[in-house]
């Protein structure tokens, strides 16, 4: 779960041409935007990489019906035709 609005001051020494790199590569216009969007974007990855480690590790319940799951009534209204009436 990614936090917003909380800043925290760094000082960090990175590598200048990389940032730069980053900044025109993502069309940036600044140093923290690019840096920002770096970080979100390796948390994003890292939760998917979570989520194929997980998958096969949960049991399959041979008696569940997908079908009959996409049949079930949801509770929504019937959608209605765009034909017109004649």
């Amino acid at each position: 779960m990614m936090c917003k609005n909380i800043h925290m001051p760094t000082n960090l020494a990175l590598d200048d041409r990389l940032i730069e790199d980053a900044r025109r590569a993502g069309s940036h216009k600044s140093k923290k935007e690019a840096v920002t969007a770096a970080l979100e974007e390796y948390v994003r990855k890292r939760e998917q990489m979570r989520i194929l480690e997980a998958f096969g590790t949960f049991p399959i319940d041979p008696a569940y019906d997908y079908k009959s799951e996409r049949r079930r009534n949801t509770g929504h209204a019937p959608k209605r035709s765009l034909r017109r009436r004649p």
